[in-house]
């Protein structure tokens, strides 16, 4: 859990008197509490504050068959104020009691816990070292690289990692949908990624007859043929995203839950000058006679790059995934833990079937080495097909996927990543990468793509603990710097039924 210490306070009182400067009170800080409590809000991008074009900037208003219905995808009012904070899967709860992070008189902003950073997000500069394309301010649009470096003498330049020690960001594009749109179709980030397309999303929400959602339930997005484009799981609020690809065309959605079989027409969608056909948005809320069913289990399944670069993220899990599973609990959750390299190490995967036992995976943690790789492209396609196509998962659970990883898979293994993503999409297993140190911007938009089309939420870690190489920052809206200790723990009750 985030815990508030006054610690931040004197000594920030200590190092600005020390400075001859006043600090900023609580109310003064430039940030707001997040609703998963965490302590400070960051920019990852350009200090323009104008809106990002239109998430479906062809909005579908499809013909209904039976009850369905369909609202229209509207991008945030002002990137800014309006974008959601990073939640993962639904709309967490706030946690009671938590006060914003202090922003001191220099700008800079500090965890809870005291740790101070700059809150500096894009600049041109940063993004021309880095050599990225740069984003004009007057485009509004909110990405490519930020600073976000420590501003504490007093902070550990290489602490042990730890609990505590590594932090992250969190950020959902599934709930920025038209902040993601919006980039899409100015041409600041393009997909697909490796095979992995989240341009074109059908958004369906069922509920029963008695207007409670409809969890479990399998959704089909078909073509006017009957053919299956994509079919996913509904969540715990019966919400489920569905995708097709450019050149597609899809003519009605299925649901299928319990001994019920209902299908609903959509329309094309009519793409406008704006997005130019390269992404748009759909919603859709359908109404079936089944209330669905809620499963009390959960199966958590981490999928850790295991090469040379990773030390730091092997050392973290070891340290504290006994704490995690522990927070989160094993009466009705069961773990895995699996690790891959690449295609020249001394083995490519190493798996391990679903366990209550947490000694039994901590165990097979303690005994894993980060070691091998050496280039950038790993074998992820590889860990894909036995983990997410082959691992034993079970029918009435709620899924969750930690990719933990910082290179992008290889070139030409297209086919086969696209079928493990379907797969999981199909068994409701929702991705959440963690992107690590080191990782390119490939990876970046890799790890997004299958967040989105499986239903996850991106999590990426930063400079803020001074562990490790340097975090690529992402091209995302503003955001909140957590522990990832919190981040993991969160993320998973987030999607608990």
């Amino acid at each position: 859990m985030k815990t508030k210490r006054m610690i931040c306070l004197c000594l920030s009182a200590l190092l600005l008197m020390g400075a001859g400067c006043t600090a900023a009170s609580p109310a003064e800080s430039n940030g707001t509490p997040s609703s998963s409590s965490a302590a400070s809000k960051k920019e990852g991008t350009s200090s323009g504050s104008e809106k990002p074009s239109e998430a479906s900037s062809g909005s579908e208003t499809p013909s209904e068959a039976s009850s369905g219905s369909e609202k229209p995808t509207e991008a945030p009012s002002d990137s800014r104020s309006e974008i959601k904070t990073p939640v993962s899967g639904t709309p967490a709860e706030s946690a009671a009691g938590e006060a914003p992070s202090a922003a001191s008189a220099d700008g800079s902003k500090r965890l809870t816990d005291g740790t101070v950073y700059e809150g500096r997000g894009y600049s041109e500069e940063a993004a021309v070292a880095d050599g990225s394309p740069t984003v004009p301010a007057s485009d509004g649009f909110i990405g490519e690289p930020g600073t976000g470096t420590p501003g504490s003498p007093d902070t550990p330049t290489s602490p042990e990692p730890g609990i505590g020690v590594l932090t992250a960001g969190e950020w959902n594009d599934n709930l920025n949908w038209g902040f993601f749109s919006g980039l899409i179709n100015a041409d600041k980030i393009t997909f697909p990624s490796y095979g992995i397309d989240p341009r074109f999303r059908t958004m369906v929400t069922v509920t029963s007859e008695s207007k409670q959602p409809v969890c479990a339930a399998s959704v089909q997005l078909l073509d006017e043929k009957g053919t299956v484009l994509w079919q996913g799981m509904t969540d715990k609020n019966g919400i489920v995203y569905l995708f097709h690809e450019q050149g597609q065309k899809a003519s009605a959605v299925k649901v299928l839950s319990g001994s019920v079989q209902k299908v609903f027409k959509v329309e094309t969608p009519v793409q406008d000058s704006q997005s130019s056909g390269k992404s748009f948005g759909r919603e859709m809320a359908v109404t079936v006679a089944d209330e669905g069913r809620h499963r009390k289990k959960m199966e958590i399944m981490f999928i850790v790059d295991s090469t040379g670069s990773m030390g730091d993220e092997m050392i973290f899990l070891q340290k504290e995934f006994t704490g995690i599973a522990e927070k989160l609990g094993t009466e009705t959750i069961t773990y895995s833990v699996n690790f891959y390299r690449d295609l020249e190490d001394d083995y490519v995967t190493k798996c391990s079937p679903f366990t209550s036992d947490i000694k039994e995976v901590q165990d097979r943690l303690n005994q894993e080495t980060a070691d091998g790789g050496g280039d950038l492209p790993e074998a992820v396609d590889r860990i894909f097909e036995e983990t997410l196509q082959k691992g034993d998962w079970h029918e009435d659970t709620v899924k969750l996927a930690f990719l933990i990883f910082d290179a992008p898979p290889h070139e030409g293994v297209e086919e086969s990543l696209k079928k493990s993503v379907r797969a999981a999409a199909e068994k409701g297993i929702r991705i959440v990468p963690v992107v690590s140190s080191n990782s390119d911007r490939n990876t970046e938009l890799f790890a997004r793509a299958v967040a989105v089309v499986t239903g996850g939420t991106y999590v990426f870690l930063t400079d803020d603990s001074h562990v490790g190489e340097s975090h690529l920052e992402p091209i995302i809206g503003e955001y909140t710097v957590e522990k990832l200790y919190d981040v993991i723990i969160r993320v998973a009750q987030s999607y608990q039924e």
